[in-house]
C-alpha cells in the first residue's frame, strides 16, 4: 500500500522509493538499460539520486551502469551535473577500472557537447588541457574551434586518442594547416633524441597534410623529409611529393616509394601500392627506370618484385 509520504513525493508517476529501486537496478547488466529509460520518465526528481550514484559511486571495469547514469542525466538536461562529474580528478590505480571510467567520462563529454555554447566549450577545452582521452578529444572537436589546435596536436601523440585527434583536425581543414606543417617538420626534443611521441605526432601531421592544399613553399619544407630515417615519415613525405605539380618531382617521389616499399610494414605497403595505382603512368615509368638503372646489379628477387609490382599496376589500371 502506498503511504501518504510516498504519494506526496510522487512526481511524474515516480515516488522517491521507486526512484531508489530504479537506481539500484542500474547496477544490473540485464535490467540497467530499462531502469535508465524508466528514470528518464521520472523527470527532474531523478537527477539528484543519479548525481549521487555517479559522483559517490566507485569506478569499475564494468562501466555500463555509470554510463547509463550519464546518458540518463543528459536526457534529463542535467548539464550542471555532467560538468561537475567531469571536473572531478579521480586517481584510479587499477588500469581496468581506469579504462572503464574513461569510457564513462568520454560519454559524458560527448553528451555535454550537445550544448554548443561558449561555457561548455571552455570547460571541455580546459579539461583537455589537463588530461587526454578519446571522448573528450571528440567532444572538443565537435566545436571546430582553432583555439583547440595545440591540444589536438598534442593528442596526436596519444596512442588511444590519436585517431580522434586526427578526425578533429581534419574537420578544421586549412585552419590547422600551419600547425600541422610545423609539427611535421619539428622533431622533439631534437632530431637525435626524438621521442616516440614526437614521431607519432609527425606521422599523423603528414597524413593530414596530404589532404590539404599545399603551396610550393610548403612542399619545399616537406621535401626535407623524403629521405628521413623514420620510414613512415619518409613514406608520407613522398606521398605528398607524389602529388606535386611538377611531373619530374612526381616520378622521383614514385621511385623513392618503390625503393621503400619492401622495407616498410604491411599496412604501409598497402597504402603505397594504392597511391601508385592512382598514378599508373608515373608509377610504371618509375619502375622501368629502376629496372634500367639496376640492370647489372639487380638481384633476381628484386627484379621479380619490380616486375610483380608493374604487373599489379597494369592490372589495376
Amino acid at each position: 500500500m502506498m503511504t501518504e509520504t510516498d504519494n506526496h513525493s510522487r512526481v511524474n508517476g515516480c515516488s522517491g522509493a521507486e526512484i531508489g529501486l530504479l537506481i539500484e537496478r542500474l547496477n544490473s547488466l540485464k535490467d540497467g538499460a530499462q531502469a535508465a529509460s524508466e528514470l528518464i520518465r521520472c523527470g527532474q526528481q531523478a537527477v539528484e539520486p543519479l548525481r549521487r550514484f555517479l559522483l559517490d559511486g566507485k569506478p569499475s571495469g564494468i562501466y555500463q551502469p555509470r554510463q547509463w547514469a550519464v546518458e540518463t542525466l543528459a536526457a534529463l538536461r542535467a548539464r550542471a551535473v555532467l560538468i561537475e562529474y567531469l571536473s572531478v580528478q579521480r586517481q584510479i590505480s587499477d588500469p581496468v577500472d581506469r579504462y572503464g571510467e574513461e569510457a564513462v567520462e568520454g560519454t559524458a563529454a560527448r553528451l555535454l557537447a550537445q550544448w554548443r555554447d561558449e561555457e561548455v566549450y571552455r570547460i571541455l577545452l580546459r579539461l583537455l588541457r589537463q588530461r587526454t582521452f578519446p571522448g573528450l578529444i571528440d567532444a572538443v572537436g565537435v566545436f571546430r574551434r582553432p583555439e583547440a589546435i595545440p591540444e589536438l596536436i598534442t593528442a596526436l601523440g596519444d596512442s588511444i586518442g590519436r585517431s580522434f585527434a586526427e578526425e578533429a583536425l581534419a574537420k578544421l581543414g586549412e585552419t590547422a594547416h600551419r600547425a600541422l606543417l610545423e609539427t611535421a617538420r619539428t622533431p622533439l626534443p631534437d632530431s637525435e633524441l626524438e621521442t616516440p611521441t614526437s614521431l607519432c605526432r609527425r606521422r599523423s601531421a603528414l597524413r593530414l597534410l596530404a589532404h590539404l592544399n599545399l603551396s610550393a613553399d610548403d612542399r619545399q619544407v616537406l621535401s626535407q623529409l623524403v629521405d628521413n630515417r623514420d620510414l613512415e615519415i619518409a613514406v608520407r613525405a613522398n606521398r605528398i611529393a607524389l602529388a606535386a605539380p611538377d611531373e619530374h618531382e612526381r616520378k622521383r617521389a614514385a621511385g623513392r616509394l618503390i625503393r621503400l616499399l619492401p622495407r616498410v610494414p604491411w599496412f604501409l605497403q598497402i597504402e603505397v601500392e594504392g597511391w601508385l595505382l592512382e598514378l599508373p603512368e608515373v608509377a610504371l615509368s618509375a619502375i622501368d627506370a629502376e629496372i634500367t638503372a639496376n640492370t647489372d646489379g639487380t638481384a633476381d628477387d628484386e627484379l621479380q618484385r619490380l616486375l610483380s609490382l608493374k604487373h599489379k599496376i597494369k592490372a589495376g589500371h
